[in-house]
């Protein structure tokens, strides 16, 4: 397996290039040429989710040792508060995967915990004595994560932008109150499509990188742009399915749909890639908050982001450009000028248009649905009072998408529901939900942890006594001579 750029073919390196890279320097997103095996669930069956990890992860990682691999892996996940590392609850009829569980309570810590291990590795299999920046754009949930797992790292320097105004209160305070010496935390006025944007035009600028290679310094990423994200995060779902095997819920081959939360279209590629290597999932169900970008494109074959950016309160969904779906573009037509043509478009129009076959292929295997804020709020109500089970937001989308495709009755398969986040990161909206209780999100975790019995996450608890250590805010204009600042260097 060789990793190529989906905007360039011809291009062929290694896994540990392709993570250490983050971006190609054509502004596409790297991929794996061909996959060259399938999964054995039956050998897989007794596994752990450490076991399942390496089995999944030693195919993808071309150039790494094994040794290396499960070292990293037993590190990376030994903070998780659960043994079973993305636990699967039954709720009703429905099965939620929780994939919250680690440092920062958000699935981005099931790969953000591992990432800086395969970073170090991949400078060793490379001899890349540069410092590595990694820089990054988060809608939320990446940041903390991101920082969480690259902080006082030798070699490497993390750069996070966020949009200042589009967090949570919880999100906002867990980026803010990071220690390390080699972290940068900046609020930007703007959304996280303005963020990303600028990140992706810092990655491809010659003036910088000229800079950065005289200082022998070189960009990656955190964001499910870097393959070394996205790659981790095909595992939960095979546990998963697994984990329904084993509970009797299914029998081993039977199929599933998966319903995922989706704003920048990685975690929901990772269950697509899933599936791809033999994990029996039928259905992709992609959830969508008003901003449906990704609900309208699936329906239409037209991806239209000149729209209005709406602020809702699932937050970490609120993203016009869905940047992993360049991936899987390349991945349903294998043709890197084609995709190339449609990003132009992209960039130069807001839209780009499917062809009928790829439209057609999209329409098999995903569905879509959106949810409405008010509809977020009732879900939650209901699904805490039937069912005594605290869903946050954008898990409630998910959930919402599930009763809307059972209506339709696509299919009769069981569904299993990605659970992304703790319901404490986000308790304005979730103490709305259920209750008439006001205050502050801090005031309220504490409230809502007596009424409801569920635990506050030990990362949460005291989050409101530690010291704001970065409140910088600034201009998306700002962003490059930020960059800058954080390298050392003069802007001109």
């Amino acid at each position: 397996m060789k990793y190529l750029s989906t905007r360039n073919a011809s291009l062929s390196i290694n896994s540990s290039q392709a993570i250490l890279k983050g971006l190609s320097e054509d502004s596409g997103l790297f991929i794996y040429d061909k996959l060259d095996f399938s999964l054995n669930l039956e050998k897989m069956i007794e596994m752990n989710y450490e076991q399942i990890a390496f089995e999944i992860m030693a195919h993808f990682l071309n150039d790494f040792h094994e040794k290396d691999i499960k070292e990293s892996i037993q590190a990376a996940y030994r903070n998780f508060d659960d043994p079973e590392i993305t636990p699967l609850v039954k709720v009703d009829e429905n099965y939620i995967l929780e994939l919250f569980h680690g440092p920062t309570s958000a699935f981005k810590d099931v790969a953000l915990q591992i990432l800086p291990h395969l970073l170090r590795n991949s400078m060793e299999i490379t001899q890349n004595d540069n410092e590595i920046i990694i820089l990054t754009a988060t809608s939320g949930d990446t940041g903390k994560a991101a920082l969480e797992g690259f902080k006082d790292i030798d070699h490497v320097k993390i750069i996070v932008f966020y949009p200042y105004d589009g967090v949570s209160e919880i999100q906002k305070r867990q980026m803010q109150t990071t220690k390390g010496n080699n972290v940068f935390v900046i609020g930007v006025i703007g959304n996280f499509d303005d963020c990303q944007k600028m990140v992706k035009a810092c990655f491809s600028d010659e003036k910088l990188k000229q800079v950065m290679t005289k200082n022998h310094q070189q960009f990656s990423s955190a964001n499910s742009i870097n393959i070394g994200r996205l790659i981790p995060q095909i595992v939960y779902y095979v546990k998963g399915y697994l984990d329904l095997v084993k509970n009797h819920e299914i029998e081993m081959n039977e199929k599933i749909n998966v319903a995922v939360p989706t704003g920048n279209f990685g975690n929901i590629l990772a269950a697509y890639i899933a599936k791809q290597i033999g994990c029996p999932i039928e259905k992709l169900i992609c959830a969508s908050n008003e901003n449906n970008v990704l609900t309208d494109f699936i329906h239409y074959g037209v991806y239209n982001a000149n729209r209005i950016f709406k602020k809702t309160n699932s937050p970490s969904m609120d993203i016009i450009v869905s940047s992993n779906l360049e991936r899987l573009l390349y991945l349903y037509c294998q043709d890197d000028e084609l995709v190339e043509n449609m990003m132009e478009s992209l960039t130069r129009k807001g839209s780009y248009q499917l062809s009928d076959l790829m439209h057609k292929k999209l329409k098999k295997d995903f569905y879509a649905s959106m949810t409405t804020q008010k509809q977020t709020q009732e879900i939650i109500q209901e699904v805490y009072e039937q069912y005594h089970y605290l869903l946050d937001p954008h898990s409630a989308v998910a959930y919402k998408a599930v009763k809307d495709f059972e209506k339709e009755k696509i299919n009769s398969y069981k569904t299993m529901i990605c659970a992304t986040a703790s319901p404490y990161k986000f308790m304005d909206t979730v103490m709305k939900s259920i209750s008439s209780i006001k205050g502050s999100e801090f005031d309220m975790m504490e409230a809502c942890e007596k009424m409801t019995g569920v635990p506050i996450p030990e990362n949460l608890k005291n989050l409101k006594n530690f010291d704001i250590l970065h409140d910088q805010k600034i201009e998306i204009e700002q962003m490059k001579e930020t960059v800058y600042r954080c390298l050392g260097e003069q802007y001109d």
